[in-house]
């Protein structure tokens, strides 16, 4: 059957495609951003382990196209490009890992320092699950990352797109701090994680949700703030390709940037945006 132009002269289907384009840039208030979150945290932390693991896998396989990227722009352009370009470029082509993980809806350690918490919050859940959903999807988004880090030394200085001062170049800057200067930047890395966490939820349409994950993942691959799933493979590629990076700095690393995360998307995002807005709806 052919659409019956309306009275404003558009068919059926036009008024339908106007309806979704006001939709999807209709802004979502706190109140249904926080609904949506707490039922996305309860079904994260509802399934099961096999599923958890290999979602998280894949999450740390897939968040390694960053630093390989990297690593390949830094060889490439290395002497060629100004400094503050190539800080810029590298920022930018960090943020393509996430966008992976992010659009494909795979388990990212530091999203769930602020999603998986709310539940928990809300006493929909308890601390063991927690636990448990924060236990396997860290140490498999650290093995998939790992995974990809020993492929990316062989395969990019073999392959010849990588050389092998690139990977000791990204390493080092996340190494060469102080613990406290190397918690306080991680917990700013978990603040940044935690913010996307929330306002995804918060956009509708891909192209937003694209434009979001580039826009903050960007700013922690330029100020090289410590990551830790991303930094695991940075820092890993590091050990694997250079005798100056140990596994004790490797370690150190690992230990404090996963605190800061912790620290930042828990406290800074989940328990002050669930605090003021279940403050607002109860006023």
């Amino acid at each position: 059957m052919t659409p019956q132009p309306s009275e404003a002269g558009t068919t059926d289907a036009e008024s339908i495609a106007e309806r979704s384009s006001e939709a999807e840039h209709t802004p979502v208030s706190q109140e249904n951003a926080l609904r949506a979150q707490l039922e996305i945290g309860q079904e994260e932390l509802s399934r099961p382990t096999r599923g958890l693991a290999l979602s998280g896998l894949s999450a740390g396989l897939d968040i390694g196209f960053g630093p390989l990227f990297m690593t390949a722009l830094i060889t490439a352009a290395a002497g060629v490009w100004s400094e503050p370009t190539l800080r810029i470029a590298t920022g930018l082509v960090y943020s393509l890992g996430f966008v992976f993980v992010v659009l494909s809806g795979t388990e990212l350690f530091t999203e769930h320092t602020t999603l998986a918490v709310l539940p928990v919050l809300n006493g929909d859940s308890t601390i063991s699950d927690l636990a448990r959903l924060w236990g396997v999807v860290y140490c498999t988004n650290l093995l998939g990352g790992a995974v990809f880090a020993a492929g990316m030394v062989s395969f990019g200085t073999e392959y010849g797109i990588i050389a092998p001062t690139a990977f000791v170049r990204l390493a080092e800057p996340l190494l060469s701090h102080s613990v406290t200067s190397t918690f306080f930047a991680a917990v700013l890395a978990g603040w940044l994680m935690g913010l996307l966490s929330w306002m995804v939820t918060s956009v509708k349409g891909s192209t937003a949700r694209i434009l979001l994950v580039v826009a903050i993942t960007t700013i922690i691959g330029f100020g090289h703030l410590p990551h830790s799933i991303a930094g695991n493979v940075e820092v890993f590629a590091g050990l694997l390709a250079s005798p100056s990076i140990t596994v004790a700095d490797y370690v150190r690393f690992l230990l404090i940037a996963t605190v800061g995360n912790v620290t930042g998307g828990t406290i800074f995002v989940s328990l002050l945006k669930y605090g003021y807005v279940t403050g607002g709806i109860e006023e």
